[in-house]
């Protein structure tokens, strides 16, 4: 290369000192991969330093030339392992030294949290997947929406067909809409999928990917096979749960007495079984047998969970009752006429349906009782776990609202990305990169034109309202009452809050 300078660097290592050619005008992520080649290293988790004492770090970059760091004929440069890995091909014990590259270590790797350890891993998953048997039961049935002879349009007899009475398929957007349902179910969008080709379902990642030897670990190198592309919200046209029913109002009644008698807010998990949902095609509707409310402190605006160590002791009662958690619930009730038995009506299209907060437990909750799928590469996608709300309707009266957080929310909450924003309950924010962990970049699409959701500290309104109406997937909502459920009626999108970067199901 014209202009560029030949030079010889030396490197010591703990195995003893190496040279290598190099050009001045080369970048700095040419000089590992020599040193790497030189030594013979069994993987790149080392960093170069000018100093002894390490002050005068030399990353791996693809920008940087060795002539930026003034490198010149005859220097010598150190090199360290990273965080004690084994650099020569030496037996060791040690689990941590050997992670490769792009895994980032314990205090590095980026978020964890309470769902990594819950969640098999995904190795695993597929060995123990084991599918509720109300998805068995809908793998066998076809599906198809039968529809009887039209007097006025069909020409043949009873015993013929046509276009006009012959079956619908699950996912038919026309069928859809003339019956309300503003989401297919999660069974019709998998018969759509893999109607004419099979299809492995993935759930969102934003982490970086292990495995990659090519550089050093985040934050000292990244490259485009192990960084997690940027994420761009979307709708979820499916619903996982189409509706919740309870079995009896006095579930409802017994739930809300704490809140009568104390004006403190409650939290409760909702344990039952799902069925098919006889209005939807190939839906599924929860039905909520029990209501269990854990150990909590609450106030008027706040409740926190405590430990409760009757939990187990809790599961092996449901399974002997043929019940599971299916849902969790909560309160959020100001009273607004004590003598009328009115409550003020907070949330709705101006205000917001969930705090950001609220969203974020959804996620968590579901991220912990993930939904078996054979389609899944890893065993499971998405979650039947639901959501509902009680709180005051337009009318002033108690009301229930169900929602279900989308599968892009789960992974943004299940590896740390979402958060709540501290006075403002409708809005949330992504977090932004640092040194512990690496965020990808998140769009929205408005009219076609795609936006970058704002990073921390953001307060823009308009932002975070965009933001939600192209994430937010609406079904329906369910007033809690005997055993049949009301016709569902669609909701508009909500048109503020990142609160509902969700699926909502209820009824209403």
């Amino acid at each position: 290369m014209s202009g560029s300078k030949k030079m010889t660097v030396r490197v010591q290592s703990p195995e003893g000192t190496a040279r290598v050619d190099m050009l001045d005008s080369d970048v700095t992520a040419q000089l590992f991969e020599r040193i790497y080649e030189a030594l013979g290293l069994s993987s790149f988790a080392f960093t170069l330093h000018k100093d002894r004492q390490r002050k005068e770090e030399i990353p791996s970059s693809k920008s940087q030339r060795l002539r930026d760091y003034g490198l010149q004929h005859g220097d010598m440069l150190y090199l360290n392992p990273i965080n004690g890995a084994v650099l020569f091909d030496q037996p060791s014990t040690s689990a941590e030294a050997n992670k490769p590259f792009g895994e980032p270590a314990k205090p590095e790797a980026g978020p964890s949290s309470s769902q990594d350890k819950a969640i098999p891993a995904t190795g695993q998953r597929s060995a123990t997947c084991v599918e509720d048997d109300i998805d068995l039961e809908l793998y066998k049935t076809s599906g198809s929406i039968q529809r009887q002879r039209d007097e006025k349009l069909c020409r043949h007899n009873s015993k013929g067909c046509c276009v006009h009475c012959s079956p619908l398929e699950p996912w038919d957007e026309g069928y859809l809409k003339e019956h309300n349902i503003k989401h297919m179910s999660f069974h019709a969008y998998l018969r759509k999928i893999t109607s004419k080709n099979f299809i492995s379902l993935d759930e969102l990642s934003c982490k970086i990917k292990p495995g990659c030897t090519e550089h050093p670990p985040w934050p000292r190198g990244i490259c485009s096979a192990c960084q997690p592309g940027a994420v761009t919200l979307n709708r979820q046209p499916y619903r996982h749960v189409d509706n919740v029913l309870f079995d009896h109002p006095a579930l409802v009644e017994r739930f809300l007495a704490y809140w009568r008698a104390t004006g403190h807010q409650r939290i409760g998990f909702l344990y039952g079984y799902y069925e098919r949902h006889p209005d939807v095609p190939l839906g599924i509707r929860a039905r909520v047998c029990a209501i269990y409310e854990p150990p909590q402190t609450s106030s008027r605006d706040t409740i926190a969970l405590q430990h409760d160590a009757r939990a187990p002791l809790l599961d092996e009662l449901a399974r002997r009752l043929g019940l599971q958690p299916v849902g969790w619930l909560f309160t959020d009730l100001l009273p607004r006429d004590l003598q009328g038995g009115t409550v003020q009506h907070i949330r709705g299209v101006d205000t917001h349906f969930l705090t950001a907060q609220e969203c974020i437990m959804a996620g968590n909750y579901q991220n912990e009782h993930p939904n078996a799928c054979r389609h899944a590469s890893s065993g499971y996608f998405g979650s039947k776990f639901v959501t509902v709300c009680v709180t005051g309707d337009s009318e002033h009266r108690v009301h229930l609202e169900g929602y279900q957080v989308s599968g892009q929310c789960q992974a943004l909450v299940r590896d740390n990305v979402l958060l709540p924003t501290r006075d403002a309950p409708e809005l949330g924010y992504i977090r932004d990169s640092s040194p512990t962990q690496y965020v990808p970049d998140v769009y929205y699409k408005v009219s076609g034109s795609a936006h970058r959701v704002h990073l921390e500290g953001t307060r823009c309104r308009g932002s975070a309202r965009r933001w939600c109406e192209t994430t937010c997937c609406c079904p329906r909502a369910t007033r809690p009452s005997s055993a049949t459920s009301a016709t569902p009626r669609p909701r508009s999108t909500c048109p503020t809050s990142t609160t509902r970067s969700a699926t909502c199901m209820a009824t209403r």
